[in-house]
């Protein structure tokens, strides 16, 4: 009689969070029975344009309104910018930079977060490395002044438990180091959300910075990513 193999419990372990990761970006997508949709704003004479790609946390999800979202704080620092949000929620890297080939007109600023569905969705480090280098050429063509937001430490969101967190840290921690690197050879800013466990406020202060979701930054968190975005990009935001 032929034996079966059964799954060690650690690896069946991270097929079923990675499974209920997949059914509740789908959930966040269809909110309120529709796509969320980011922050934008078209003020009658703008005295700055900024067009801004990425992922859900480009859409805010998970802020209480558009305006708590980081794009929305932006906004309502600057009520006499125009904002345009491409952002979709569920966009990797490949998205993003489909979304950076709508339209042709240029900015003033550039603002690019994403890369965390890469980390979860297995994206390989040459896939990231690629699609980060047609990214960052894209912005260039669109805007003089472009910043690079990863998202942050995706393994110390509550949502994930070890050992699953630990694979989560060093893929975002990856994720990073390219970043970095290539934010250099393109001569944009590079703005650096990562922190390890012990350094991380979202670790700290996990259920006021993190949304419901235990994903998501909250309005604090979001608040915080602001602060961090002005002190790694000063003068730009």
């Amino acid at each position: 009689m032929k034996r079966r193999r059964l799954l060690h419990p650690t690896l069946l372990g991270l097929l079923v969070s990675l499974a209920g990761l997949t059914e509740l970006s789908a959930a966040a997508e269809s909110a309120s029975g529709m796509v969320l949709e980011g922050f934008q704003a078209s003020p009658a004479r703008p005295r700055l344009r900024l067009l801004v790609v990425g992922d859900s946390t480009a859409v805010g999800t998970g802020a209480s309104a558009p305006a708590q979202s980081l794009v929305g704080l932006i906004g309502r620092a600057h009520p006499d910018w125009m904002i345009r949000n491409l952002a979709l929620d569920g966009a990797k890297l490949e998205d993003i930079a489909a979304q950076l080939r709508v339209g042709a007109e240029s900015y003033d600023r550039l603002l690019i977060l994403g890369g965390g569905n890469d980390v979860i969705r297995l994206s390989s480090l040459p896939q990231m490395r690629e699609q980060l280098n047609t990214i960052l050429a894209l912005a260039k063509q669109r805007s003089s002044k472009v910043v690079l937001m990863p998202t942050g430490n995706v393994g110390n969101a509550p949502f994930f438990f070890w050992p699953l967190s630990r694979w989560m840290t060093q893929r975002s921690r990856e994720l990073h180091a390219l970043a970095a690197q290539l934010a250099a050879v393109h001569e944009v800013r590079y703005v650096r959300l990562f922190k390890e466990r012990a350094d991380d406020p979202f670790v700290a202060q996990a259920e006021l910075l993190h949304a419901e979701d235990g994903i998501h930054p909250s309005d604090a968190g979001y608040a915080l990513w602001l602060r961090e975005l002005q002190a790694q990009a000063p003068g730009l935001f």
